[in-house]
């Protein structure tokens, strides 16, 4: 494994990598390889927060699916993400959380995980390597743009260097560093930045859920459920909260939610609270007698709904709606939910938008201002959740670095 080697003599270029998440230390991690001096600077107190964060519930480093299904995950951003992730996917990520010491599986669902779990020791793990190569870390340190004579602007100091790679993320969890703060600086040099939004993100109801339903079940799951919207069917689960629904089953639409909400103003997806009965089955138990027993305990018995579930049929059909045997037999099947915004951007497991494809040459070096790099989520993609955003972070973090040696042309470095 290329990893293993020893790392070349330091020579005289110099290398800024702002932004101390993956994408940055990736970045970081292969100049240092290649014998540049490399300063690592961030807002934050110390590297990885996001990350350590984002690991506390097990930290889903890739997906297992084959690498042109894998591709398709990133929507638009496929044919310009397709070169770094080929070079860069989930076997070469694997391995090197190999050379790590890390190892990893794959769960049931196909996504990879390190056997234990944990972001940390991972992290640890990089950073010992990182340091050991020369790495210097430069923390609370926020980035202003560039000074009068081009250097690097962090207010009480200026930094000059040959390449900067700009790893600055998106804007959720603005408190872990990724507040978007970046976007007016990068515009005033002409930079184009699509507008930043939510991504994998929840969603407020168009119309207030009912004291009762609110009070009763929100923070509950709701399963298992297949969502249907603008044609695509997807089953899993998601949970109700004060205003509306968040999950992965909503993270899974989020993107084509949020897009139709912008164009109409409201979305409503359906969901299928029986998956697993067919209509006609729904409809017939429904019609059958219930003589003194309530409609409750009748749906219970028959059909097994009962608690959330026959809540939201409520909320949906109204008192009288759900005794009309075909329209609660059609919701139980198509239960309408209609959305009117996703949740604020700060909410947000990940955002959209960012630098623009077209503000970036082959190498994600800025046209606007040569020498420097863009990598990571600031860039303009989303994927959903299931290790998509972590594998196209360190993809573009690798790439960015690959063209910043380039234009120092220096020998490049593959790591496997």
């Amino acid at each position: 494994m290329g990893y293993n080697r020893p790392m070349n003599k330091p020579q005289a270029h110099r290398a800024a990598v702002i932004g101390a998440g993956p994408a940055g230390l990736m970045a970081a991690e292969v100049l240092l390889a290649a014998g540049v001096e490399v300063d690592l600077f961030d807002a934050m107190p110390s590297v990885g927060r996001k990350l350590l964060l984002a690991g506390k519930g097990g930290l889903n480093l890739t997906h297992s699916e084959p690498a042109a299904l894998f591709c398709t995950r990133y929507g638009a951003a496929a044919t310009p993400l397709a070169p770094m992730l080929d070079a860069f996917g989930g076997p070469a990520l694997r391995e090197w959380a190999a050379c790590l010491g890390v190892s990893t599986f794959v769960g049931t669902s196909g996504r990879v995980f390190p056997t234990d779990m944990k972001a940390a020791p991972l992290l640890r793990a990089w950073l010992h390597r990182l340091r050991g190569a020369g790495l210097r870390t430069h923390m609370r340190r926020r980035w202003r743009g560039w000074t009068a004579h081009g250097e690097l602007d962090f207010g009480d100091e200026s930094v000059k260097a040959d390449v900067t790679v700009l790893a600055l993320g998106g804007a959720s969890w603005a408190r872990l560093g990724s507040d978007g703060a970046w976007v007016p600086t990068l515009q005033a040099q002409g930079v184009a930045v699509s507008p930043l939004q939510p991504s994998n993100c929840g969603f407020d109801r168009a119309t207030p859920w009912s004291e009762f339903l609110r009070s009763r079940y929100a923070g509950q799951p709701i399963k298992p459920v297949v969502a249907t919207f603008e044609g695509r069917r997807l089953q899993g689960e998601f949970v109700l909260t004060d205003t509306g629904v968040e999950g992965s089953l909503v993270y899974a639409f989020s993107s084509a939610l949020r897009d139709a909400i912008a164009r109409n103003g409201r979305a409503t997806w359906t969901l299928d609270l029986l998956p697993d009965h067919p209509a006609e089955r729904v409809l017939d138990e429904l019609r059958r007698p219930r003589g003194p027993r309530s409609l409750a305990t009748h749906l219970k018995s028959r059909l097994g709904i009962s608690g959330l579930k026959l809540a939201l049929l409520h909320e949906a059909l109204g008192t009288e709606g759900v005794q009309d045997a075909s329209r609660l037999a059609a919701a139980i099947k198509a239960c309408p939910m209609e959305l009117a915004a996703p949740r604020p951007i700060d909410e947000a497991i990940s955002s959209a938008g960012g630098v623009a494809w077209s503000a970036l040459d082959a190498n994600l070096m800025l046209r606007a201002r040569p020498g420097v790099f863009c990598a990571g989520e600031m860039l303009d993609w989303e994927a959903p959740t299931g290790g998509y955003l972590l594998t196209a972070c360190w993809a573009t973090g690798r790439w960015a670095a690959q063209g910043a040696l380039r234009s120092l042309k220096v020998a490049g470095y593959s790591p496997l």
